[in-house]
């Protein structure tokens, strides 16, 4: 098998995993498991806990002892054996400790996924702008095949979308330590530990302009988790009333259209970044926040599913535009001294301080809202849109940005490097 055919293999499983059980398993805790909606939420929150250091942590590990691909290997075959023991826990105390060191593992093995397919190829003589995104963006397939599979086998509500997760896992695990050798990089070795954990950019928050931008990257990293953490669960509660209708039956099929929208929408970012600039582009995707959960709120399986398929495709605008426009603006704004860093930053803001406070107080709202174990998802989802809604308002006001028209080709570029990181 040719390498970039392994390369397109090993992308496909890193986030087949993921997709296996990261927008079902809320509905499974909560409908089979009887989970609360803060327990839930602070399991969920585990991911914003582990990202705020181990994709550092394990980068060094990497960067200077052990061969990327190896440590890749080793994540995963850990992670594995943790999804499998999540399978069989019925105690939300004991999973919160198994998928918060389920997160450690995981988490760090999108960068080394990264990592390795870029060494890989610049070892084999190819061109990474050219030849990686056409691999990477199988990785975003795999994400959509696993919800599909977990869907059509109705496993939605059930512990084996963990062993789907685990058994590809374990297979990735052991098929990473099959790549080609990707050995420590001697002239990485002074990097320190704060600076491998995006600390160095911390000098940015000195600049009104970059602190607030950060507020507000973490701010929006938080509505990103409300929806993984319950959107399935919503889809699944109208069981009673429309069980025969196809979001019901196929709530993983219709949450896979917003993954869809997310690879369309990242091909348009250039027209509207020239068009429209940064700023008013990252208002485009806070207010497509509003209309995400609002659509929520007024949707249904029934006479309402139009509504709820508009939110799927609103997500990829929401998502994409805030996450690309703010990686270019860190990229922009910073020297190039510390742009790794604070690149790193942006990730730890968004994946992490946003994930972990979206997690926390996401399931306080859905506590709050919840009589007797039924659930006002409308009210819920419409204290989500009235939070985007503010940050909406107040953005404009308190982040200033003048719009260039270079920042085309920064775009351009950046999109065709696949510098740009995204959820699949």
């Amino acid at each position: 098998m040719g390498i970039r055919y392994r390369l397109t293999l090993m992308n496909f499983l890193q986030f087949f995993i993921w997709g296996s059980w990261l927008i079902s398993l809320g509905a499974y805790m909560g409908n089979t498991l009887h989970f609360t909606g803060g327990q839930i939420g602070s399991i969920f929150a585990t991911m914003g806990i582990a990202s705020l250091f181990m994709p550092g942590l394990m980068g060094i590990v990497a960067d200077r002892w052990i061969n990327a691909e190896r440590v890749l290997g080793m994540c995963h075959i850990v992670g594995a054996i943790l999804l499998f023991c999540a399978s069989t826990v019925a105690d939300p105390n004991i999973m919160y400790i198994i998928m918060l060191l389920n997160a450690m593992a995981y988490m760090p093995t999108i960068a080394l996924n990264n990592t390795v397919s870029y060494s890989v190829l610049e070892q084999k003589g190819f061109d990474v702008v050219k030849d990686f995104p056409p691999i990477r963006v199988w990785g975003t397939v795999g994400f959509i095949c696993a919800m599909w599979v977990v869907d059509l086998f109705g496993w939605n509500l059930s512990p084996l979308q963990l062993y789907i997760g685990s058994a590809s896992s374990l297979f990735l695990g052991l098929y990473a330590f099959t790549m080609p050798a990707c050995p420590p990089a001697k002239a990485k070795e002074n990097r320190s530990l704060l600076s491998a954990l995006g600390f160095d950019a911390f000098v940015l928050f000195k600049r009104t302009k970059m602190a607030v931008f950060f507020v507000f990257a973490m701010l929006l990293g938080a509505a990103l988790q409300i929806t993984n953490t319950f959107g399935g669960s919503f889809l699944q509660d109208f069981g009673k009333t429309y069980a025969d209708s196809f979001a019901v039956a196929h709530p993983g099929l219709l949450m896979s259209i917003s993954q869809i929208s997310e690879t369309l929408f990242i091909l348009s970012i250039p027209f509207f970044l020239h068009r429209f600039g940064i700023k008013k582009v990252m208002m485009i995707s806070i207010f497509a926040w509003v209309l995400r959960f609002g659509l929520f709120g007024l949707g249904n399986p029934g006479e309402g599913l139009y509504l709820l398929i508009l939110s799927m495709i609103i997500y990829g605008m929401a998502f994409d535009f805030f996450n690309i426009s703010g990686s270019l603006f860190v990229e922009m704004e910073t020297e190039p001294g510390i742009r790794a860093s604070a690149q790193g930053l942006f990730m730890i803001m968004t994946n992490g301080f946003g994930a972990f406070i979206g997690g926390v107080v996401s399931g306080w709202v859905v506590d709050y809202f919840t009589v007797d174990g039924v659930k006002n998802w409308q009210n819920i989802w419409f204290v989500f849109a009235g939070y985007a809604l503010l940050l909406g308002i107040i953005f404009p006001f308190v982040f200033r940005y003048k719009h260039e028209r270079k920042v085309v080709k920064i775009v351009q570029a950046e999109v065709a490097s696949d510098k740009i990181t995204f959820r699949p």
